[in-house]
């Protein structure tokens, strides 16, 4: 039996691009995304833009004040820190709860990012590290646990794109995150806590300003 696909629309078309371009640092932080620039670079109608930028907006990637251009969301070295100040507790939380089980869709994600080729978008990296840690959030089976990290998505999405330049050798990357489900896995709490703090405690490589 074939299940026929319905084509992509041309702001789901555009969402996508515009996400793939900021979360691989091709669009830096703070730039401006001025509709009608976006128009014509597309070839779009400027209510495609204004809904796909509104899109975006509403995931936390770009911020926008009235009668101003979109502009990509920036995240501070103060911003990181704080927000890793609350992501660490609910990531060792999830540890210690996890401690002793393998996650599948943890292990997915991990799989899939060691297959990406070499020169796979940054964006594509980013995409499959939020899947990782996110599996391991849903996996504890606390609505609450997930509400609360999924507030965090869009500014550690804009975190990690600082990473690009700290893991150039993707294996570095994948090899970490093995250890940490590894770790997890295999238990006791106390051990899996300890891996996570560890794997947190790299930070987010060179932050200006920090």
């Amino acid at each position: 039996m074939t299940v026929p696909l319905r084509p992509v629309s041309a702001v789901t078309a555009l969402i996508e691009e515009l996400r793939r371009r900021v979360l691989s640092g091709e669009i830096p932080p703070g730039t401006a995304l001025p509709e009608q620039e976006l128009s014509a670079a597309y070839g779009v109608a400027r209510p495609t833009v204004r809904e796909a930028l509104a899109a975006l907006v509403h995931e936390g990637l770009l911020r926008r004040e009235r009668h101003r251009s979109a502009q990509v969301a920036e995240v501070t070295g103060e911003d990181l820190a704080d927000l890793m100040f609350v992501r660490r507790p609910l990531e060792e939380l999830a540890a210690v709860s996890l401690a002793g089980r393998r996650v599948a869709e943890a292990d997915g994600a991990l799989e899939r990012m060691a297959a990406l080729p070499g020169d796979a978008p940054w964006s594509d990296v980013v995409a499959e590290h939020m899947a990782l840690h996110q599996a391991l959030i849903v996996a504890v089976g606390s609505p609450r646990l997930e509400r609360l990290y999924t507030a965090l998505a869009a500014e550690t999405r804009l975190g990690l794109v600082r990473l690009r330049d700290s893991y150039s050798d993707r294996d570095v990357l994948v090899a970490e995150h093995r250890d940490l489900l590894d770790a997890i896995g295999a238990g006791p709490e106390e051990a899996a806590r300890r891996a996570v703090v560890a794997h947190l405690d790299h930070g987010w490589g060179a932050i200006p300003g920090a």
